[in-house]
Parts: C-alpha cells; structure tokens; sequence
C-alpha cells in the first residue's frame, strides 16, 4: 500500500474539479444546442458529439482507464468499432 503525499492528493483533487467544471461546461453547451433551431440531424450530431467526449473525460479520469495498459485502449477501440457497425447496419439495409 503506498502513501500518497498531500502535494500529490492536491493535484489528483485538482484534476477531478477541473474535469467536473468541464462536464458541467460540456451540459451546458448540450442544453445550448437544444435550443438552437437547427435541423434534427444535425443537433443530433452535435449533441453525441459533446456526449462522447463527456463519456471520454468520464472514462479517462473518473473510471482510472486514463492510466491504463494499450490492451485496455485495443479492446475500446475494437467495441467502438462493432458498435458503428450496429448503428450502421440498419442504415445501410433499409437503403437497399
């Protein structure tokens, strides 16, 4: 069991508020975009954008995978394939 100094609970502590006040800046720029009158299809890409890189900074810092070995990022970026396939695969077979 290691003993972290207060230096270094200040600075991981730091880091948690930060990425709060970003989150809380990320929903508010979210609900922003309700707002706008844009065309559906484009608020809707706007808004995941802004939830994936919320689910991003989540992911990173408060679920620890920021410090993570490369096999962790492999098995992320092979779930997020299969996961643009799904979304893809109706969209691709209805147009035929």
């Amino acid at each position: 069991m290691s003993v972290d100094s207060a230096e270094d609970i200040k600075k991981h502590v730091r880091v948690y508020i930060m990425v709060f006040v970003a989150l809380a800046c990320l929903t508010a720029v979210t609900v922003g975009i309700s707002y706008m009158h844009l065309p559906t299809h484009w608020a809707i890409l706007f808004a995941l954008l802004v939830a994936t890189i919320k689910g991003g900074l989540v992911a990173c810092y408060f679920m620890h995978l920021i410090s993570e070995t490369k096999v962790i990022y492999w098995i992320l970026a092979i779930c997020a394939f299969f996961f643009a396939v799904l979304l893809w695969a109706p969209v691709v077979t209805s147009s035929m």
